[in-house]
């Protein structure tokens, strides 16, 4: 990905320049300068990940947490934090019991 250096928009490439979008702002390609750069050309997207044959301490991090399932007593959750909403909002936490697998979500209101 290459930026404007007049204007600091993202620059597209057209034949053997980049050219900005923006404000017109043309520049020689560099072959070398692109080998360095990573893209996501012909990269695949292989689905979702089977974590079944994972052991629950190679997950990620647990804390103490009540499982809303009425049947379980569990008093453990792995979680995960995602910014979801705003950015100046604070995130969401995800919960999953480690004892039935209920997953749950928190939001501060």
């Amino acid at each position: 990905m290459q930026f404007c250096d007049e204007c600091g928009s993202m620059m597209h490439t057209e034949g053997d320049s980049w050219v900005c979008r923006s404000c017109g702002y043309e520049e020689r390609r560099d072959d070398a300068a692109e080998e360095a750069m990573t893209t996501t050309e012909g990269q695949s997207d292989d689905g979702p990940v089977d974590m079944s044959d994972v052991d629950d301490t190679e997950i990620g991090p647990t804390t103490k947490a009540r499982c809303p399932n009425p049947d379980c007593d569990g008093e453990r959750a792995r979680y995960e934090m995602k910014q979801i909403r705003a950015a100046d909002e604070s995130e969401t936490r995800f919960f999953t019991c480690v004892e039935c697998g209920k997953n749950w979500r928190e939001d501060d209101n």
